[in-house]
């Protein structure tokens, strides 16, 4: 994909599935945090409020949510059986995707984390 500038033109260089897959990610995101900042961050969509909440990205064969380093994933191990995570990456498929609760818990996980984080 060549190199944008905003989360638009990010979907509008996507192949069909995963156009569809990541897009409705982003409305389960922003149904969680409606006044999120959208922009594009390691050219990935990136979700900020009171500092980075997660990105995403569409790779060759799976889609990925990087929910910023491994301690949400330990605190969702069990949700997160079937799918493959590293280093603060959880990827899924068209075939495999996360579901929006699971996403919703993991947002207000790391909105909560960066209110924390704030107050400091």
């Amino acid at each position: 994909m060549d190199k944008v500038t905003t989360v638009e033109e990010y979907f509008n260089n996507l192949p069909e599935e995963h156009h569809k897959l990541l897009s409705s990610v982003r409305k389960t995101i922003l149904s969680v945090v409606p006044d999120a900042e959208e922009v594009i961050s390691y050219g990935m969509p990136t979700f900020k409020k009171h500092g980075v909440l997660v990105h995403i990205g569409a790779f060759k064969n799976h889609c990925s949510l990087f929910a910023g380093g491994k301690q949400a994933q330990e605190d969702f191990k069990e949700e997160l059986k079937g799918f493959k995570t590293s280093a603060g990456t959880i990827q899924f498929t068209v075939d495999n995707p996360l579901p929006a609760t699971l996403i919703k818990k993991i947002v207000k996980y790391k909105l909560q984390q960066n209110k924390e984080k704030a107050k400091k």
